[in-house]
């Protein structure tokens, strides 16, 4: 009745959907768009700094804590690491859980546990992890000559002026900043004075001391006023220093007279180096509201402007996170428009005319315009994951508009009236259309209910489908009947043309006919396929691979090196700039980050002295496994005792769906709960090593440690005090500040001593005892050297040594079988095991159930529209055979079962019925009309093949595109495009010759 009311008002339809058009632009307009969708990442850590600790001790203080910690609701996982110096305690929670609070708790909780640290410990830090934690730009400064004091004046002219424009840009939160030289002012006494003159250094350090102090206000009446007074004698520069007078027994002396005052770089712990030059990094932290694209347009006018005033400085910006998102998301743009024109081309050449092809290619844009209002109404943003629900919804999008055309031009062709043809037609098909819709939003709603964050990603995903749905039901039932009856009602219907029926090559109403009727004369046959299918679905699922996500293509990598020596910082980056210039060829740009850094933010990892990281960007995504192959066999050939792994570079994605786990973890416990002992491990370890020697066992990180241990003996003997050979030690390192000079953004340390570079110079030191006799140190202290853990690894388990191996699949049973035999020989561990190769399984095993609810939910609606408990199991009976065909797609391309894959399979089940859905539907209707029913099978048949092949192409084509990879969001939907394409294939012709015998064999009995 509607229809017949909409088709006599054009205009009135024509105005609503220019206005429809009009607000889905302004809403594209203000709709945000970032790589991926808005998230809550449920992870929390909590950061201890202890100067001075070994890892053991940082261990005993973090265990304490981690009692309060795990009392916690929602906890997922708990993780420490306790370093020499540091620890932190990683907490993951379940997914849904409302981070917020869960900080505030986590807050409370180390309130608590504070009282049992040592007191010296600064109260733990909580930090929550969040998308701004990733930098959205780094940029490198360096300058061609480093020589001298140029490094230390770019540093300053880094920290003081270009941190501070860059911040002033109104989209730019913070500006993180690492690889400074900072300044610093060695006093270096003059000893042969000091002896003569009878002093010590602490003489020198009282004077300072006495000379930089500040006293508070003081306030003195004047009559009817009252002054504030300030007492002030700061020292500023290193000649405030020098000018100190020094009364001794009488006689006046200069500062420097009997020390030498020098202002110069302060002893580096870590170098930052761009391209083998040594830089400044600067991280620049986007505002958690602004947009990537203003962000980038404003930062690069800044850069133009630093290009032209600072000619000497090179500014190089790496690590883009704006590149990954422009291209990505204008790769699915041509992929919308690519899938788009595919669906248009099959159109044209299946209806062979230009005015119904021509209505059903505007369903496209217009479906589309709407879908995005309905997205800015909904609050979803334009990100990979929903703009690969819209184009898996455009060959779905234009199936509904098919559907209607077709049934009106077969309505029209019988010999009806136009009017008649439009308002019977639409009203024929639109209740299997909205049970096709229906069935196909079900499958999407147990999506949403999966586990940890991939859900609330996947809702995103399943909006856009189910929004791009409703939208193209709509147009196909409002829109399209106005502008067939307009197009049509001055001629005598649809006329072929001519050049594109020359096109057709193929008859497929007589190859379907002659077909069906060979399907009906080996109808044993084919139920016999049909039950083979069965254990052969079954196989496969046991021999395909298993993965959480499928592999990603990215043409930069993070490499992470612990050379397991105590090097100097020097020698550590030496190594690092020799190694990468084996693989020269491969690379376009390297960041070595050698030592400890000087960012305040956590996004880049805590590097001790030893450690090295370098962010390699290769010269294309085809060149980056050479790379890392040749860096591995470098590293292992060069420094076998060194440890290293290779990471993703950071992105939002990679911060959310972070698989950081080996496929293999053995967690070795020892049977006293504490932490394992470093030569009983080494001993088993070995063991595993000889058993398994084709498996990389990395080698352990040890650190050697000097004890210097004080003779109580000789101390008596000697009258000597421990506190003078500890400052006598600390001045010979260098290691002994007495204030610093704030510079604002920097400080510039006081230090007294001298360094030596060996620890034989500092034993050779003379400490002066109470009678004035100087003693040397090598007779009041001891050398010992002990090896022990860099670090202690902690879980809701205990203390336990991480065995991380890199095992296949189909390896790791047998693997875990030969650990545990081995360990159990040893006798002195136990063994847990933990990696992705168990998580991998919990998540297929969750989809499995997903595709069983989404398949009953499929029943229950298609029994609520039949009204029969018999029909949907016709119809679902194909769903069996459609999953192998999916399978085995993925099999053959190599693809394995993933989450992306799992996903196609559901969102196949719910598509591929479809077809059988409207041939079930006519075949009642025609039985109804008195059709004998093999009549109406073979009518059916023939009157839904063309919008059946029709819609099936459509779909496959639309998403077909994804098969040409390259960016993130093709990556990522390439297995589901895959399963979808492989079940949809098997499904159409399931649909076209299975489903008729299947129904035949079910009614033939009621026929009789």
């Amino acid at each position: 009745m509607m229809t017949g009311k909409l088709i006599d008002r054009p205009i009135a339809v024509t105005m609503t959907i220019i206005a429809v058009i009009v607000l889905g632009m302004v809403a594209i307009g203000l709709l945000p768009v970032s790589l991926m969708p808005e998230v809550d990442i449920p992870q929390i850590t909590v950061q201890v700094n202890a100067p001075g600790y070994s890892a053991r001790e940082v261990e005993r203080s973090l265990s304490g804590l981690r009692g309060q910690l795990r009392q916690i609701s929602h906890l997922k996982e708990l993780r420490s690491e306790a370093n020499n110096g540091s620890g932190s305690i990683f907490m993951e929670f379940e997914h849904g859980t409302d981070v917020k609070f869960i900080f505030i708790e986590v807050n409370e909780k180390i309130d608590k546990a504070v009282a049992s640290l040592p007191r010296e410990l600064e109260r733990p830090k909580v930090v929550k992890a969040s998308a701004t934690d990733i930098p959205a730009f780094f940029i490198n400064m360096t300058i061609a000559d480093e020589g001298g004091h140029r490094f230390l004046q770019l540093s300053r002219f880094a920290a003081d002026v270009i941190s501070k424009r860059v911040e002033q840009i109104p989209e730019v939160a913070l500006v993180d900043i690492s690889g400074l030289s900072l300044p610093e002012i060695l006093v270096t006494p003059n000893e042969h004075k000091l002896k003569a003159l009878g002093i010590t250094e602490d003489k020198l350090e009282a004077a300072i001391n006495e000379n930089n102090r500040s006293l508070g206000d003081i306030s003195i009446k004047d009559g009817h006023y009252r002054w504030n007074i300030r007492f002030i004698s700061e020292i500023k520069t290193k000649e405030d220093i020098e000018e100190i007078n020094l009364n001794i027994d009488g006689r006046v002396f200069k500062f420097k007279e009997l020390a030498t005052v020098t202002e110069q770089p302060a002893r580096h712990k870590g170098i930052v180096k761009s391209d083998g030059k040594r830089a400044v990094a600067l991280a620049v932290v986007k505002q958690s509201d602004a947009k990537m694209s203003d962000l980038k347009s404003s930062l690069e006018s800044v850069m133009e402007q630093f290009n032209k005033e600072y000619p000497d400085v090179e500014f190089l910006i790496t690590r883009d996170q704006t590149r990954l998102l422009d291209y990505s998301i204008t790769n699915l743009r041509n992929n919308i428009l690519l899938g788009a024109l595919l669906a248009c081309l099959v159109i044209f050449l299946f209806l062979q005319d230009f005015r119904s092809p021509f209505l059903v290619t505007i369903t496209i844009p217009l479906s589309l315009i709407v879908s995005l209002l309905f997205f800015f109404l909904a609050g979803i943003s334009i990100n990979i994951i929903s703009l690969s629900g819209l184009i898996l919804g455009i060959g779905m999008m234009v199936d509904n508009s098919i559907i209607v055309i077709d049934n009106i031009t077969q309505l029209f062709e019988r010999g009806k009236s136009l009017r008649e043809s439009v308002i019977k037609g639409v009203a024929e098909v639109f209740t299997p259309m909205l049970s096709s819709v229906l069935t196909t939003c079900s499958v999407f709603l147990p999506l949403v209910f999966l586990s940890g964050i991939a859900g609330a990603l996947f809702y995103d995903q399943a909006m856009a489908v189910t929004i791009g749905l409703f939208s193209s039901l709509i147009v196909a039932v409002i829109v399209i009947p106005v502008y067939y009856y307009m197009f049509y009602k001055r001629t005598d219907g649809p006329v072929k043309n001519r050049f594109i029926s020359g096109i057709s090559l193929f008859d497929y109403h007589a190859a379907y006919e002659r077909g069906l009727k060979w399907v009906f004369r080996h109808q044993r046959l084919v139920w016999a396929m049909f039950i083979l299918v069965l254990p052969l679905t079954f196989m496969l699922y046991k021999v395909i691979d298993k993965s959480k996500l499928p592999p990603v293509t990215h043409d930069d990598i993070i490499m992470l090196i612990d050379w397991n020596l105590q090097l100097d910082i020097d020698e550590s980056d030496r190594r690092i700039q020799e190694l990468t210039s084996t693989g020269e060829e491969f690379i376009s740009h390297k960041t070595t980050f050698a030592g400890s850094q000087q960012f305040m933010l956590s996004h880049t990892p805590d590097l001790t002295q030893t450690e090295v990281m370098v962010y390699l960007k290769a010269t294309g995504p085809e060149t980056l496994e050479d790379l890392e192959n040749r860096l591995s066999e470098e590293i292992k050939a060069r420094y076998p005792e060194a440890t290293f792994r290779f990471t993703p570079s950071d992105n939002i994605f990679n911060m959310i769906f972070s698989d950081k786990e080996y496929n293999l973890t053995a967690k070795l416990l020892s049977k006293d709960n504490t932490p394992p002992n470093p030569d009983k491990l080494n001993i088993l370890l070995e063991k595993i090593h000889t058993q398994m020697p084709k498996f990389y066992i990395e080698p352990v990180r040890w650190q050697e440690v000097i004890m210097l241990t004080t003779k109580p003996e000789m101390m008596s003997l000697y009258k000597a005090e421990q506190q003078n050979i500890h400052n006598i030690i600390s001045n010979a390192a260098r290691e002994r500040r007495l204030f610093s000079i704030n510079h604002g953004n920097y400080s510039v340390p006081i230090i007294v001593g001298d360094e030596n570079d060996y620890i034989e110079d500092v034993l050779a030191l003379k400490a002066r005892n109470a009678d004035g006799i100087e003693i040397p140190l090598s007779e009041l202290v001891a050398e010992t050297r002990v090896r022990d853990f860099k670090s202690v690894t902690s879980g809701l388990e205990g203390s336990y040594y991480p065995l991380n191996l890199s095992v296949n699949d189909k390896s790791v049973p047998e693997v875990m079988k030969s650990i545990e035999r081995i360990v159990k020989e040893d006798g002195s561990f136990d063994v847990i095991f933990s990696g992705s190769y168990f998580s991998n399984r919990t998540l297929i095993k969750e989809l499995v159930i997903i595709l069983t609810v989404a398949l009953l939910l499929l029943f229950f609606i298609l029994a609520a529209q039949f009204e029969s408990l018999i029909q949907p199991f016709i119809i679902l009976s194909e769903v069996v055979v459609d999953i192998f065909g999916a399978m085995l797609v993925l099999w053959m391309f190599g693809s394995g079962l993933n989450l992306m894959s799992m996903i196609g399979i559901v969102v196949m089940s719910g598509i591929i019925i479809n077809d059988s859905i409207l041939k079930v539907d006519t075949i009642n209707r025609l039985r109804k009309e008195g059709y004998s029913l093999i009549r109406a099978i073979m009518t059916g048949g023939m009157r839904r093949l063309k919008p059946i092949i029709m819609t099936s192409l459509t779909t496959i084509l639309a998403i077909a595109p994804f098969l040409f990879r390259g960016d993130m969001g093709s990556d990522l939907q390439y297995p589901l495009s895959l399963a979808l394409i492989g079940g949809m294939v098997v499904g159409t012709i399931v649909s076209i010759f299975f489903i008729p015998v299947f129904y035949y064999n079910i009614y033939k009995r009621r026929e009789k």
